[in-house]
């Protein structure tokens, strides 16, 4: 093959055949429960990178199920992600998410830098209970509950929401082992179509695990949860912070030369 043309066919691993197509990447009838709850604010403190700020010592637990989606299948996803403030904007960052599905593990870690690793995450309704569970290889990590439907929410006011901003701390090495790619990439979430929207009274339980540590930000109360069915499109992202620019690591070194020689 000639240099010319791996440059113009190359999209992602492997080259002859990627894992996971271009896009876009739209979504159909995917299901959120989310169960959102307070936590350890100096737990979250070690955990979100600046320049994004913590707004509160809360943390979204999801659970997520997407029975349809372009490129990716059929599959279910589960983890953190936590409210912030990126000069001054609102949004999230995610921490940490498990799913079940090769495509979108490779792609969302290759294109935007998704914190994603194999497990196996469930989302059902058993009886009258919405339940979420999360399960890295067999042993348990997460068990989310709430009552299926038991009050409507406001669809426009819940498709706002999930269009807010999003954060994500993209990290690649290069072949020495080194950081060759580590940025602040933020995305957003397109053409929202909610189909339904619902809360319970929810409960959640987080376990320890040496290599998923979503026990890490403990709960220590529930404050709400929500049940939702909505169409979207993953948009792409743009990186808007870079920690391996010259100038920006000169500028620190700079200030902190400066902060040592005031404190002397």
């Amino acid at each position: 093959m000639k240099h010319d043309t791996v440059r113009t066919t190359a999209f992602a691993m492997p080259l002859a055949n990627p894992a996971f197509p271009p896009g876009p990447y739209r979504f159909v009838n995917r299901e959120y429960f989310i169960i959102q709850y307070r936590t350890d604010p100096e737990a979250l403190r070690r955990i979100v990178p600046e320049p994004l700020e913590v707004t509160e010592p809360v943390v979204n637990y999801e659970f997520i199920r997407m029975p349809d989606s372009t490129g990716f299948g059929d599959y279910t996803e589960s983890g953190q992600v936590i409210p912030v403030s990126y000069q001054g904007q609102a949004g999230s960052f995610t921490h940490q998410m498990f799913l079940n599905d090769h495509p979108p593990i490779a792609g969302g870690r290759e294109l935007w830098g998704f914190p994603k690793k194999l497990a196996q995450p469930k989302l059902a309704v058993e009886i009258d209970t919405l339940v979420g569970t999360l399960n890295y290889g067999s042993v348990r990590i997460a068990t989310g509950t709430m009552g299926y439907k038991h009050r409507a929410l406001d669809t426009v006011a819940e498709a706002r929401k999930l269009a807010t901003p999003n954060f994500l701390l993209k990290i690649i090495p290069h072949v020495d082992g080194t950081p060759r790619i580590c940025e602040l990439v933020r995305f957003h979430l397109e053409d929202i179509a909610v189909k339904g929207a619902w809360t319970g009274p929810a409960a959640l339980d987080l376990y320890s695990h040496a290599l998923a540590p979503v026990a890490a930000l403990p709960v220590l109360q529930v404050l709400s949860a929500k049940h939702l069915v909505a169409d979207l499109t993953l948009g792409l992202g743009t990186a808007v912070h870079d920690y391996l620019s010259p100038a920006r690591t000169a500028r620190r070194i700079e200030s902190e030369i400066l902060v040592e020689a005031n404190a002397g």
